[in-house]
């Protein structure tokens, strides 16, 4: 499947390589995309992690017979992550806009979080299979969030090894209820299914 290639093989293989020479617990992928050379970079990465978030999670979005707020979450996520790689993160030289760059940043990924548990919650409620498979990934969500909280309390800043984290657990979940939900060998949940449809 295309999609596992991308989630498991190429965004860790370009991040790896774009925080290559950096320190996790002391930099951020903020700070690194502001070297010189790596901003283009910066930009890339920040569009491939975009895109496939908004393209995965959309097909499970598809999967409820509604999900507005989900939706406007993903959207808004996209594009404040779209608005954060494209400012330059340089306090020193413009603060204002290194300002801007942590708001749409910080706010992209709180937005994205939100919509990934609502998305679980939501999925969860389709069928009794489905509240017992995606159970482990609401608690995941919780677990996430507290070891984020941790890193950022070890380093004292929202670190590379925090993001790069928050990045691979999250697509993991993704990925893994995206196969599931469309393997032909575990439950396969119609698309756009009207509202007030019984369990599968």
């Amino acid at each position: 499947m295309v999609s596992s290639f991308i989630a498991y093989c190429v965004i860790p293989a370009y991040t790896l390589i774009f925080v290559r020479n950096s320190d996790w617990l002391a930099s951020n992928l903020s700070v690194i995309g502001s070297w010189p050379g790596r901003r283009v970079a910066f930009f890339f990465l920040g569009l491939l992690v975009g895109t496939y978030y908004l393209v995965i999670l959309r097909r499970l979005l598809s999967r409820l017979p509604r999900h507005m707020t989900e939706s406007l979450l993903l959207w808004t996520a996209f594009a404040l992550l779209m608005l954060a790689v494209s400012t330059p993160y340089l306090p020193e030289t413009v603060p204002f806009q290194a300002f801007l760059h942590v708001v749409f940043a910080f706010t992209s990924s709180i937005l994205l979080a939100l919509c990934l548990w609502l998305t679980f919650r939501h999925l969860s409620g389709l069928s009794p299979e489905l509240t017992e498979f995606l159970r482990p990934y609401r608690m995941s969500m919780a677990v996430i969030g507290a070891v984020c909280a941790a890193l950022l309390l070890i380093a004292g800043i929202i670190s590379t090894a925090m993001e790069l984290y928050f990045l691979a657990t999250t697509i993991v979940l993704v990925q893994k209820a995206y196969i599931h939900l469309n393997n032909p060998a575990g439950e396969v949940l119609p698309p756009n299914r009207p509202a007030g449809a019984g369990p599968l």
